[in-house]
């Protein structure tokens, strides 16, 4: 049925051969010499549909340029102590590799609170933090195991998730918007932990409503899911919340260089030291600014909409009907 897999990448290269070359410079920092894996990551996120694809990449590469994203690991969250603040409450890092060599990265969805600095800065480190992921992490592990790595592991914490996050619904929708737009088919596999129950009876709505590629890459584990991520990577690779069965996520793990959302993780560390050196480069530090790096922000997609509409309405339902604190921060999947 349709076009073969083959022929539709070929198609959708010549179409981008044919691009402007403002287009072409930023589509190198896009597909990084992996151009095939790319072109089927965005053919997957349109059905192998060839016209859509191209327009999908086109628009990417045109968002790319206009909101000069290629110069955004030049682009420090400064001073520092703002930046610890936006670690400390959008919680992400990674934690480590994969038997498999692909990046796990961990989240916590339960206890982000997105409180401690504007929107701008929230949506400037989730780009940076996918950007050095694409230009960085995955290059990297691709030369190291000496085959194409283009995907990660992905691993929800949903501990302390409450109703207190329907104000946080509106943010996450925008950031999996732009992850879908931009960043498709990143994720090989997300591992969600931790789990209340607020997200099971959330989950057995919005499930129903998800595309099938991306429902069969949706394990719910029980308990913290040590023993079953266990099978997919080593202990040492475990974020700091699946280590000890029953102990629940924590912005700040016994040592905060193995809480791999803290700032003095290795991984941040390394990031937070890559974009100050990137940006000395463009200029002497006396001349860099405080001030957040302003992205378009794009319309959510139907699908995120109806999602978000679903989980606001089943939250509603347990703070009318349940006696609970009404509200939820972001329970929609991180970038789904």
């Amino acid at each position: 049925m349709g076009i073969v897999p083959q022929e539709a990448i070929r198609q959708v290269q010549s179409l981008m051969d044919q691009v402007e070359e403002p287009l072409k410079r930023t589509f190198q920092n896009v597909h990084q010499g992996y151009l095939v894996e790319t072109l089927v990551r965005f053919l997957k996120a349109r059905e192998w549909n060839v016209a859509k694809t191209h327009k999908m990449l086109v628009d990417c590469l045109n968002w790319r340029v206009q909101n000069e994203i290629d110069n955004i690991l030049a682009k420090p969250i400064i001073p520092t102590e703002l930046y610890r603040a936006v670690r400390d409450s959008q919680l992400v890092g990674v934690s480590g590799y994969s038997k498999e060599g692909l990046p796990v990265f961990a989240i916590g969805i339960g206890l982000s609170t997105y409180d401690k600095a504007s929107v701008n800065y929230y949506v400037q480190s989730h780009i940076q933090i996918n950007e050095y992921r694409d230009r960085v992490i995955l290059p990297s592990a691709s030369k190291k195991y000496g085959r194409p790595i283009t995907t990660c592991v992905k691993v929800l914490d949903m501990t302390g998730l409450k109703l207190s996050a329907l104000s946080q619904i509106k943010l996450m929708t925008l950031i999996s918007t732009i992850d879908d737009l931009n960043y498709p088919e990143r994720t090989n596999t997300y591992y969600i932990v931790n789990v209340p129950y607020i997200f099971s009876a959330c989950w057995k709505v919005v499930k129903p409503l998800l595309q099938e590629r991306t429902r069969k890459k949706v394990q719910v584990l029980p308990g913290c899911g040590r023993d079953e991520l266990l099978k997919i990577m080593d202990h040492a690779s475990l974020p700091h919340f699946c280590k000890k069965e029953g102990s629940g996520s924590s912005r700040r793990a016994e040592n905060s260089q193995e809480n791999c959302y803290s700032l003095d993780h290795l991984f941040h560390q390394q990031l937070y030291n890559y974009i100050k050196q990137q940006s000395l480069k463009r200029e002497p530090i006396e001349l860099i600014k405080q001030g957040s790096f302003h992205v378009d922000l794009p319309e959510p997609a139907p699908e995120g909409t109806e999602i978000a509409k679903t989980i606001e309405s089943e939250l509603h339902k347990f703070g009318n009907g349940n006696g609970m604190p009404h509200s939820l921060d972001a329970l929609k999947i991180a970038d789904i």
